[in-house]
């Protein structure tokens, strides 16, 4: 819900056209945030291109910050739960059974593998020096003989008729 130009809550700028942006916007954009909202569906939800939401960062250190923490906890907590299925957890949880009529209540604990492709995932983007799927080996050519840099020569030359 974007603010209409001239809303007594807008903060104002010197000349040009009102400014959209409200203080309410700061709340608003963290909520999103915490959601996962990139910059562009903020910009889209508050009815503004993204070089004015970019331009609002700048003027409005609170709208700023509310975008920088709702960001930073949502992207934390999903690196929890990756954290989590990468290595595997448990959680206290209840089975519900009927029986002869009777609601029969058993207090388990439910235990979770640790998943393969999470942890492959994570520790590419943790480790991608280690982890990456192409590795780069490095070698300079004094690692040769002479007598080796001379078949090299005549393969490639071979090669490239």
């Amino acid at each position: 819900m974007a603010a209409k130009a001239g809303n007594k809550n807008a903060v104002g700028n010197k000349g040009g056209r009102p400014t959209k942006y409200i203080t309410a916007f700061a709340k608003q954009a963290y909520k999103l945030c915490l959601l996962g909202a990139t910059d562009k569906e903020l910009a889209d939800f508050f009815e503004v291109d993204e070089c004015t939401l970019n331009t609002w960062k700048k003027k409005h250190i609170e709208f700023n910050k509310s975008l920088k923490g709702g960001k930073i906890l949502a992207d934390a907590n999903v690196g929890a739960k990756l954290f989590e299925r990468a290595t595997g957890y448990s959680h206290a949880d209840v089975d519900i059974k009927m029986h002869d009529g009777r609601i029969i209540k058993t207090r388990l604990i439910k235990h979770y593998p640790p998943d393969t492709t999470a942890a492959i995932f994570w520790l590419k983007n943790r480790q991608p020096q280690n982890w990456r799927d192409k590795q780069l080996i490095e070698f300079g050519l004094d690692n040769f003989t002479d007598n080796q840099l001379d078949q090299i020569f005549e393969y490639l030359t071979k090669s490239a008729k």
